[in-house]
């Protein structure tokens, strides 16, 4: 289950749920009992393995087709 955060809008205070998808999301604040909202933040991304470099894979020189088709050689 993902854990979504919920912020207050009466005493700002910060509170995250473990929920399911389908689950509709918290109305009150645990602490106040005023209305609260969901709060989206950005998802941290990690690549990780080979070919997200500019240094993966990458021929020092170039074939001699594609030196013939680019009119070099």
């Amino acid at each position: 289950m993902p854990a979504y955060d919920y912020e207050c809008d009466l005493c700002k205070f910060e509170f995250e749920l473990r929920q399911g998808f389908d689950d509709e999301p918290v109305a009150t604040c645990p602490r106040c009992s005023g209305k609260s909202r969901r709060v989206l933040r950005a998802v941290p991304v990690i690549f990780k393995g080979s070919g997200f470099y500019v240094t993966d894979n990458r021929r020092d020189t170039a074939s001699a087709e594609e030196k013939q088709a680019s009119g070099e050689g």
